[in-house]
């Protein structure tokens, strides 16, 4: 099993910068990818990022490239989200993922919630105008 821990949500002014970490514990091992996920009210969650371990490779939502970096402290087993230029439509939980290596859903591809096997509580990002 593996525990995700979310932190550093918070509010801020459209055009402001925020970062995102997700402390990853437990059998971290296992983990093959990482990605970023948010869910507005009413809405579905929706992609924002991934990052693959083993490669290091990493992949945005066209909403978010450019704006947003997706990166990882391996020493650390952290996961973190960098955001600038914030826009109120940005505003969202955000949620970090992690997937299994044993898991059928590492052939999957990363883009949507039914990818990942863990999932963190969530922190809140509040863009106001």
């Amino acid at each position: 099993q593996v525990q995700l821990v979310e932190s550093g949500g918070g509010l801020v002014q459209t055009g402001g910068s925020l970062r995102l970490s997700c402390l990853a514990s437990g059998r971290t091992v296992s983990i093959y990818r990482m990605g970023w996920f948010r869910q507005a009210p009413g809405k579905e969650r929706d992609f924002v990022a991934r990052f693959t371990l083993s490669a290091g490779t990493t992949y945005y939502a066209d909403s978010v490239k450019g704006r947003f970096t997706i990166s990882r402290d391996n020493a650390n087993n952290t996961l973190y989200l960098q955001m600038n230029s914030l826009k109120p439509e940005d505003t969202a939980i955000y949620y970090c993922a992690a997937g299994d290596l044993s898991s059928p859903k590492r052939f999957r591809s990363g883009t949507f919630a039914g990818s990942y096997d863990y999932w963190g509580q969530g922190a809140q990002v509040t863009v106001s105008s």
